[in-house]
C-alpha cells in the first residue's frame, strides 16, 4: 500500500473488486512476431531472435504486448478523472515458445492511491495471468492505470 491511510472509497473498491476474474482470452504465440519484438527492443541473444535456435523462446517482456478483451470489470465505477497509462510489469515464470497456446485470465490485482501536487491519484493494477495448454503458469503481465481525480470546486 502506498499510503498509511487509504480513503474509505478505495477500501470499498478493493473489497469489491480485487482478485475477481473479469476477462479470459486465448493467444496463439507467433514466433516471428516475438523475434521481431526482441530485435526492436535491442535484444541480440539468438534464443530470442533466431527461430532456428534450439532454445528459441519469447523474451520475458513479450507477454506485456498481449491484450485481453476488457481492461476493467464491466461493473467497475467511473472514477471521474483522466485515466493514463502508468506502466507495465512482467513476472516471468517459464519460457513461452513459438506456437504455444496461452490462456490469459485478468483480474484487478491492486488499487491504491497517492497524493501529488495536483491532488489524489488512484492507481489500478490489472493482472493477466498466463497459462499454457498444460496449465503451467508462464507469466503475469501487469498493466497500471492512474486516474487523476478532477478537482472538486
Amino acid at each position: 500500500m502506498a499510503e498509511a491511510a487509504v480513503d474509505e472509497d478505495v477500501l470499498a473498491l478493493r473489497e469489491r473488486f480485487l482478485g475477481r476474474e473479469f476477462d479470459e482470452v486465448t493467444f496463439v504465440i507467433n514466433g516471428d512476431r516475438f523475434a521481431e519484438y526482441a530485435k526492436v527492443c535491442g535484444e541480440t541473444a539468438p534464443r530470442f531472435t533466431d527461430p532456428a535456435h534450439p532454445d528459441f523462446q519469447a523474451p520475458p517482456t513479450f507477454v506485456s504486448t498481449l491484450v485481453g478483451g476488457r481492461s476493467m470489470p464491466p461493473d467497475f465505477p467511473n472514477l471521474g478523472g483522466m485515466g493514463m497509462d502508468a506502466g507495465k510489469g512482467v513476472e516471468w515464470k517459464a519460457p513461452v515458445r513459438a506456437g504455444a497456446k496461452l490462456t490469459g485470465k485478468s483480474h484487478l490485482h491492486d488499487i491504491y492511491t497517492k497524493t501529488g501536487r495536483s491532488g489524489r491519484m488512484v492507481f489500478l493494477v490489472t493482472r493477466m495471468e498466463l497459462r499454457d495448454e498444460n496449465g503451467v503458469h508462464v507469466a503475469n503481465a501487469d498493466t497500471r492505470t492512474v486516474i487523476r481525480e478532477r478537482i472538486k470546486k
